[in-house]
């Protein structure tokens, strides 16, 4: 087995829609940034690369490429997913936690669930995703922006077997 973690944070943003772990959630400002800034999927990207030994988010999608403005990162988490796979791993189980003061997000967490196992062509029951607050201390509790940790559990390839060392009397 191999675990890998993953965090993100972004800051509030007017103008911008709010989407976490793929869903969008009615608030007044969105999160900052060069994709949709959902910080649930960049989290769990993250860590399912980590825990592969592929790198993060920034290595195969940059910021400062113009092809990722505004791109959707379930589609990120999708596509990295499947570089993990090509690598030989098979994903098993991750478990998410959302930092925000505001908006409430426990009517969305079955939604979240749903979305992230798809772009990890998973069933629900291996993501596991759930929010806090962080009671108004430092700048989430100031409702600045969004934080998220993700573990991701992969298991390794299957490495091939030695020969026992007998040559022509097997």
């Amino acid at each position: 087995m191999r675990v890998g973690i993953g965090y993100d944070a972004h800051k509030f943003k007017k103008g911008r829609r709010l989407v976490l772990g793929g869903v969008d959630i009615p608030h007044d400002q969105g999160l900052a940034g060069h994709s949709d800034a959902d910080a649930v999927a960049h989290a769990v990207t993250d860590a399912i690369l980590g825990a592969a030994g592929l790198g993060d988010i920034g290595r195969l999608f940059p910021s400062h490429d113009p092809r990722w403005k505004n791109a959707d990162s379930i589609n990120l988490l999708n596509q990295a997913f499947l570089k993990v796979v090509e690598a030989g791993f098979q994903f098993v189980h991750a478990d998410v936690t959302i930092v925000a003061e505001h908006p409430r997000l426990a009517p969305h967490i079955d939604a979240m669930q749903d979305r992230l196992a798809d772009a990890l062509l998973a069933g629900p029951a291996h993501i596991s995703v759930k929010a806090k607050t962080n009671d108004g201390m430092g700048w989430i509790g100031r409702g600045e922006g969004v934080a998220a940790l993700a573990v991701a559990v992969l298991e390794e390839p299957k490495e091939p077997r030695l020969s026992s060392g007998l040559t022509g009397l097997e």
